[in-house]
């Protein structure tokens, strides 16, 4: 590989693999030819889209890195469907959409995804709360297998036989096998394969990360854009008001909302502290909304309907419960107008942002040093439980963190910000163990970032060997020599 092409041997995960080549496939024959010099070379194939993943899983481990991002065709809508190619950008399909009054629902963070990075970990964000992930928005999908054959998948055409399946590519092969015997946890979930008795066999191609074959186009489904956003970030005097909270905004109880919200987030009072740091000493920040001079949390709230009539009994509910959790609307920010709703949503993002350039601020002294981020889910009954475990450990662990993300999902980033290698291992050891903890709460170890080549031993925690094994065995039904996203999910 050249000097030019070496920032292809990272992601955003700050990690650096090596590689022999580079190619940039710009059509489906493009990739069957790089497929097929990677066997004649028994070379690995890294895919690759915007590497805007953070798990390492576009990072190669040597061999050839297959890269989709030139395969940007966008169709044209029709039955509020669209076909692209996996290098299509969410921001690009976004605006090609817009006109004609519609969306794509999936909002991870980074709009410059691509398509088919979104297939390959199931990516959701804060809208998944009401809308879901990427896989409720995939209508068909065209997969290339690391011998060259492709598959058509359609939703709805062809589903397995309780465990079993037997796929035909689109030559006219069979493939057959038993789907393992995964129990999926009853939350957002982003680790490992989809599988599920009697399932649609589309899904399983969702979410597998690169390593059953190469998505090489999607039809996507669509939905009309909200003709009114409302939003609200209210600030608490403690955790505990800020929880409650949430829990009446998801009725958890009595029903009390007219209408769901599409999106509830949190901001413990770390991430909070560090926004408020940002915004004194780091110009990019200084247009952020001024943030409560004290509060233990906050919780963003984002509501979508057809006419602001719709949403306002919502808004007033909401007003008028916020003293009764020890907030008031005085100490809120309330957003209807696109540019004032654009501005909360950019505090959302922001704190992420931030703890990015502190990372890289302090590899500057220590070199190897990552941020420890999670994106474990727990079901609902263990929201506080899991919240309380986080900060009592990482008060006696003496580590810095943050904790932001998607509560309503009860699924929540805690970003443990080391500044020296010892606690960067203490914290990996904390994360182990909490993997641990929420899987036996009937929690995911990935709700939405995907396993990658980080967090493989998190899903032999999840899984166990045994279920890594009838994983590893599925696999080699669709890539025989285990070539495809080598290192992703598990080790070859």
């Amino acid at each position: 590989m050249t000097a030019d092409e070496a920032g292809y041997l990272r992601d955003e995960s700050r990690r650096t693999g090596r590689a022999e080549r580079i190619v940039f496939a710009a059509d489906e024959g493009d990739v069957r030819r790089a497929l097929d010099e990677a066997r004649l070379n028994d070379w690995p194939v890294t895919m690759q889209g915007a590497r805007t993943g953070i798990s390492a899983g576009a990072v190669p481990e040597g061999g050839l890195i297959l890269n989709l991002s030139r395969m940007k065709h966008i169709g044209s809508v029709a039955d509020r469907r669209i076909t692209v190619q996996p290098g299509a950008l969410l921001s690009e399909i976004n605006a090609e959409v817009a006109p004609q009054g519609l969306f794509f629902p999936p909002d991870p963070t980074e709009t410059s995804a691509s398509i088919g990075g979104m297939i390959a970990c199931n990516a959701s964000g804060a809208l998944s709360y009401h809308y879901g992930p990427t896989r409720r928005w995939i209508r068909s999908a065209r997969v290339m297998l690391a011998g060259g054959e492709t598959l058509t998948l359609r939703r709805g055409e062809q589903w397995a036989q309780g465990n079993r399946f037997a796929l035909k590519t689109d030559s006219g092969s069979v493939i057959e096998g038993a789907l393992p015997a995964l129990k999926m946890p009853l939350v957002k979930h982003a680790a490992g394969y989809y599988v599920q008795s009697d399932m649609d066999l589309l899904d399983l191609f969702i979410g597998m990360e690169g390593t059953l074959g190469v998505i090489t186009e999607a039809e996507l489904d669509l939905l009309p854009i909200p003709s009114v956003r409302q939003a609200l970030t209210a600030f608490f005097p403690t955790e505990a008001g800020a929880l409650a909270f949430v829990r009446f905004l998801r009725d958890d109880g009595e029903c009390a909302l007219p209408m769901a919200p599409v999106a509830i987030e949190f901001f413990d009072a770390d991430a909070l502290d560090l926004l408020r740091r940002a915004q004194k000493e780091t110009p990019a920040f200084f247009h952020l909304p001024t943030l409560p001079a004290s509060c233990a949390a906050a919780i963003y709230v984002e509501l979508h309907g057809g006419d602001a009539a719709a949403l306002d009994p919502t808004v007033l509910v909401i007003a008028g419960a916020l003293p009764s959790f020890g907030a008031s609307d005085n100490t809120c920010w309330f957003a209807e107008q696109p540019p004032v709703l654009d501005r909360l949503k950019t505090f959302r993002h922001a704190t992420p942002e931030v703890v990015n350039l502190l990372i890289d601020e302090r590899r500057k002294t220590c070199p190897d040093l990552t941020k420890l981020g999670t994106d474990m889910a727990v079901p609902d009954a263990a929201m506080e439980r899991i919240l309380a475990r986080y900060h009592g450990d990482l008060a006696a662990a003496g580590l810095e963190s943050v904790i932001f993300g998607h509560i309503g999902d009860n699924h929540v980033h805690v970003n443990i910000l080391p500044r020296t290698q010892a606690e960067y291992d203490r914290g990996k050891a904390l994360y182990r163990e909490w993997a641990g903890i929420v899987t036996a709460l009937g929690g995911s170890v990935s709700a939405e970032h995907g396993i990658g080549k980080i967090k493989v031993a998190l899903l032999e925690v999840q899984y166990g060997a045994a279920g890594i094994d009838e994983m590893r065995k599925l696999k080699r039904l669709f890539d025989p020599d285990a070539r495809l996203n080598r290192g992703n999910l598990f080790t070859r």
